[in-house]
C-alpha cells in the first residue's frame, strides 16, 4: 500500500514543478512566449529603427546641425559688422570733408568706407560736368546699391533656415508614417497585439516625429532673431548712407564757393 502511494505523491509533486513553467493542461500544455524586453532608449530606438527611419532621422540630425552653424556664423558675423560701423560713425562724427572722414575710414573696414569712397569717386568722375543735383543723385544711387549689397551679404543662410523650419517637420512625420506603417506589418505578421511588442516599433517612429520638430523650431526662432537683427543692421547702414551724403553735399558746397570765389576775381 506505501508504495502505490508513493508514487502518487511524487507524481502530484512532478505535475506541480512542471505547472511553473508549463500553462494548464486547458491550453494544450504548450511553453509559455517569451516577450523580449526592449530597451526604449534613444539611441537603442535609432539602431533598431527601419534603414528608411533611420535615414530620415540622420538627415534631420545634420538640418539640425547646420542650422545651429548658420547661427553661429551669422551672430559673429552681424556683431563684428554693427561694432565696426558703431566705431566709423564715432570716429567721422566731427568731420568736414569726405578726404578726412576716407582718412578715418579705410577701405574695407566697414561699409561706411565703402559709401564715402563711392562718393569721392563720384565727384572725380563727375567733375566739370556742372550741376551738384545730378552728382547727388548718381551717388544716392551708388549708396542704394552699397545698402542692398551688404543686406544681400547679411541675409546668407535665411533661406536655409526658412527651408529648415518649413520642411522639418513633415520630413520627420514621413518617418512617423513608415515606421508605423513597418510595425503594423510586424503585428500582422506575429499575429498579436500585445502592446510589448507594438510599442517599441511605434516608439521608433515617433522619435523621427520628435527629432525633426527639434530641428525645425530652433531653424524659426533663430530666423526670426535674425530679421529682426538684419533689420537693426540696416537701419544703422540707413545712418551711414545719410552721413556720407552729408559729407558730400558739404564738399560741393565748398568747391561751388570755391570756384564763385575764383570767377569773382
Amino acid at each position: 500500500m506505501r508504495k502505490p502511494r508513493l508514487i502518487v505523491h511524487a507524481v502530484g509533486l512532478a505535475l506541480a514543478l512542471a505547472s511553473r513553467s508549463w500553462p494548464c493542461a486547458a491550453e494544450g500544455l504548450v511553453p509559455a512566449i517569451a516577450i523580449p524586453e526592449h530597451e526604449l532608449s534613444p539611441w537603442s530606438m535609432f539602431l533598431a529603427a527601419d534603414i528608411v527611419v533611420k535615414a530620415v532621422m540622420i538627415s534631420l540630425g545634420f538640418a539640425s546641425l547646420v542650422t545651429w552653424t548658420i547661427f553661429i556664423a551669422k551672430t559673429i558675423m552681424l556683431a563684428r559688422a554693427r561694432r565696426t560701423l558703431q566705431a566709423v560713425l564715432v570716429r567721422i562724427a566731427d568731420t568736414r570733408t569726405l578726404a578726412e572722414a576716407h582718412a578715418m575710414a579705410p577701405p574695407g573696414e566697414s561699409v561706411l568706407a565703402a559709401l564715402i569712397g563711392a562718393a569721392l569717386q563720384e565727384i572725380r568722375l563727375s567733375a566739370g560736368y556742372g550741376r551738384d543735383d545730378g552728382i547727388k543723385e548718381r551717388a544716392a544711387s551708388r549708396f542704394v546699391e552699397i545698402g542692398r549689397a551688404e543686406a544681400r551679404a547679411m541675409r546668407q543662410g535665411m533661406a536655409v533656415l526658412a527651408t529648415i523650419g518649413a520642411t522639418a517637420p513633415f520630413v520627420g512625420l514621413f518617418g512617423t508614417v513608415w515606421g508605423i506603417m513597418n510595425s503594423f506589418i510586424g503585428i500582422s505578421k506575429a499575429q498579436t497585439t500585445n502592446l510589448a511588442v507594438v510599442a517599441p516599433g511605434i516608439a521608433e517612429a515617433l522619435l523621427a516625429t520628435a527629432i525633426g520638430l527639434g530641428a525645425a523650431i530652433p531653424a524659426v526662432i533663430i530666423y526670426n532673431y535674425f530679421s529682426r537683427a538684419i533689420k537693426n543692421y540696416q537701419e544703422q547702414v540707413a545712418r551711414a548712407s545719410g552721413a556720407a551724403g552729408r559729407l558730400l553735399s558739404r564738399d560741393l558746397d565748398r568747391l561751388r564757393d570755391g570756384v564763385s570765389a575764383h570767377a569773382a576775381e
